[in-house]
């Protein structure tokens, strides 16, 4: 997928900023605080419907203004050219558009414009608690199939509804318990869905991420991902959702004092966790800052190398300063494998000579902007 060009009205210190792409690497320099971090933001919307870098829209106009509007151009190999635009107004909330036709569900624009990002939070992904790594499967996942997000939207759903019923006061057992019947069946056939597409993918992506993370770190250290749930997916077939349920159903009904004492759903994939590991060492608990460094990127380009088999059309690859903590040689590295992704990335980066190692045969794949208080120029 191809961002042919992109526009920004109010959006955080771009007053009105117009940018035409190039189509394989595009380099994005400036200083600090100039707006280069803000054009990839704009872009994530476009294919995510929310930013990478604030937790409120409200926080993304650009201060005396009271909406913003992102607009971009996209070109597929099996999509013809077709716009996608963002609008958010205070006390009007935010809306989607392609082709100027709104969207009813934000939820229908996740995997139309495919991407990966690579920011410094990344580090959150091997170093903090599970919701971050679950956040990360669900979001690989999802772009690759809406049946899942689906499933993943009408299961926290339910949760919330469970844990409604479970936070009332004074209800008696048995009435409680007719209460959660219907939502307890499909809290079941829901998250055990789940369960089983997450056994599938996570097993199937451990080849892509052995492989990125042998071009990042050139060791004999393998890393692996292993799924925990409550329940055993197996690994010699794709687990069947119909066994799932029936551990499910029992493991449920074990916790069922507990959810009563703690007033919240305490069984389900929400409780999950990924573990990453290289070789048999937990990275978590014994690895070096260097080691959870290499490993949160692998994921990313792991993530990159699985959309380019799994989709019909290569993902946009979001850099947001992530060649500050990387030394020459790997750096060089990054940069070799993105000349070598056929797709369209974008790269930010304060100082220019932290990307000045690309390689002269690569030089007619890039082309280079300077941002400079919210103005973008092209200079290569």
């Amino acid at each position: 997928m191809i961002n042919t060009s992109l526009s920004l009205t109010n959006f955080r210190n771009h007053h009105q900023t117009d940018v035409r792409w190039g189509e394989h690497v595009n380099i994005i320099t400036g200083p600090n605080g100039a707006g280069k971090t803000n054009l990839i933001d704009a872009l994530h919307y476009l294919c995510m419907g929310r930013s990478f870098t604030s937790s409120s829209d409200m926080y993304v106009v650009r201060q005396e203004a009271s909406s913003f509007l992102v607009r971009g151009t996209f070109r597929g190999s099996i999509r013809s050219s077709f716009e996608v635009a963002c609008s958010y107004g205070r006390g009007e909330g935010k809306r989607l558009f392609v082709n100027d036709s709104p969207l009813e569900r934000h939820a229908d624009l996740i995997g139309l414009v495919p991407v990966v990002l690579v920011s410094p939070d990344d580090r959150k992904l091997t170093g903090e608690g599970p919701a971050e790594r679950r956040s990360f499967l669900d979001a690989l996942i999802s772009q690759t199939s809406p049946s899942y997000l689906d499933n993943l939207i009408r299961y926290r759903r339910i949760v919330r509804q469970r844990n409604r019923l479970l936070s009332e006061p004074n209800m008696p057992p048995d009435q409680l318990d007719l209460m959660l019947e219907p939502w307890d069946r499909q809290l079941v056939e829901t998250g055990s869905n789940i369960i089983a597409r997450r056994a599938v993918v996570v097993d199937r992506f451990q080849s892509y991420l052995e492989k990125a993370h042998g071009e990042l770190a050139g060791s004999g250290l393998v890393p692996s991902i292993r799924y925990r749930t409550f329940c055993d997916t197996g690994s010699d077939a794709p687990p069947e959702a119909g066994r799932i349920q029936k551990e499910y159903l029992t493991a449920l009904r074990a916790s069922a004092e507990r959810e009563r004492e703690r007033r919240q759903t305490l069984t389900g994939p929400h409780r999950d966790e990924l573990v990453f590991y290289l070789n048999d060492m937990e990275l978590r608990k014994f690895g070096s800052q260097g080691q959870h460094r290499i490993f949160a990127l692998a994921l990313k380009m792991a993530q990159l190398y699985f959309y380019n088999d799994e989709l019909e059309d290569l993902p946009v690859f979001l850099l947001d300063d992530v060649f500050g903590d990387l030394d020459r040689q790997r750096t060089e590295t990054v940069m070799q494998m993105l000349l070598q992704h056929e797709g369209q990335s974008f790269i930010t980066a304060a100082h220019p000579d932290k990307i000045s190692g690309f390689s002269a045969a690569g030089r007619d794949r890039i082309v280079s902007y300077e941002v400079s208080a919210g103005q973008v120029k092209q200079t290569a």
